[in-house]
């Protein structure tokens, strides 16, 4: 059955007016006449039974359905050149992978390991992308995500990597900081809080059987890298795990004031939907990812067999 799509001339027409909300704009970027971006969004608007634009004595506007079509075509547009230029850039052979990853876990713990798994794969290129939270992936190009929190993502399998083990961090020039602090002295601090875990205070002070009433008050940021700069400019205290920070321990930027590790619940997985879990490349990420992630675990935890 054919498919019931535009032309892309007139979606790649439409993408740049909408863009410049002109369409002699439109025009000169991609070497046409204005005329001819006239016609193609008046054959575009045909198509669909839908008004995009609102023209007035100014110029076009969108309107509301062009605002959220325009959203959309974007999106696809982009996804087909990423396509093109992958294809482009391998000739037709090996394999792109888009992962989805949460961000400080990519940039401290991913990126200075990925050279390995690249030197074994010459052939396979792997694009990250940040997020944060749960998605669908039947609604983006993603062909997996690294994600921390709990394994029940619909139609997809879940493969355990690794859990988290935060401790209290902050600049060794807070106020009120010292050595060997319990932890409710670290009550007494400015807590500073993540907006993906807000939790986490709590979690830690009941694991040392406390419960205070100020665990989720205090500044709330997104992402470990924010917490971490927070507490070098002694805003408070983050709690952080070390291996995500280890060179501001090691720079002496941060400290950890009281020593307590809290075990996480939740972990982190690489979720991979079912229609892409037999997938060659795929499959040799998720394994290499596996044993890097279990290899890294077993000597975290005899470094603390050592410390104690």
């Amino acid at each position: 059955m054919r498919r019931k799509i535009p032309s892309t001339a007139a979606l790649q027409a439409f993408d740049a007016a909408a863009r410049h909300e002109s369409f002699t704009r439109a025009a000169d970027e991609l070497a046409l006449t204005q005329s001819a971006i006239c016609r193609q969004i008046a054959a575009l608007e045909d198509f669909l039974g839908v008004a995009l634009f609102r023209r007035t004595r100014r110029g076009v506007r969108l309107t509301e359905a062009g605002i959220s079509y325009s959203r959309k075509v974007a999106a696809r547009l982009d996804a087909v050149e990423r396509d093109t230029l992958s294809v482009m850039a391998h000739r037709g052979s090996g394999a792109t992978l888009e992962i989805a990853t949460v961000p400080t876990f990519a940039t401290r713990w991913l990126l200075p390991r990925l050279p390995a798994f690249l030197a074994g794969n010459p052939d396979v290129t792997v694009n990250l992308s940040t997020r944060t939270r749960p998605f669908l992936f039947d609604e983006t190009e993603f062909d997996a995500a690294i994600y921390f929190g709990d394994a029940g993502w619909p139609g997809t399998e879940a493969h355990f990597l690794m859990r988290e083990y935060p401790v209290p961090v902050c600049s060794p020039q807070l106020a009120g900081v010292k050595a060997g602090m319990t932890p409710a002295e670290i009550a007494g601090l400015p807590l500073l809080q993540q907006t993906t875990r807000p939790y986490a205070w709590r979690h830690w002070f009941e694991s040392v059987g406390m419960s205070i009433s100020q665990d989720m008050g205090g500044p709330r940021l997104e992402l470990f890298s924010m917490l971490a700069e927070a507490a070098i400019h002694r805003l408070g205290v983050a709690l952080i795990p070390p291996f995500l920070i280890r060179q501001e321990l090691d720079a002496g930027l941060l400290i950890t004031p009281c020593p307590h590790a809290q075990r996480s619940e939740r972990a982190y997985y690489f979720i991979v939907p079912e229609r892409k879990a037999q997938l060659t490349a795929l499959t040799h990420f998720r394994q290499w990812l596996v044993d890097e992630t279990a290899r890294y675990s077993s000597s975290e935890e005899m470094q603390k067999t050592s410390d104690t």
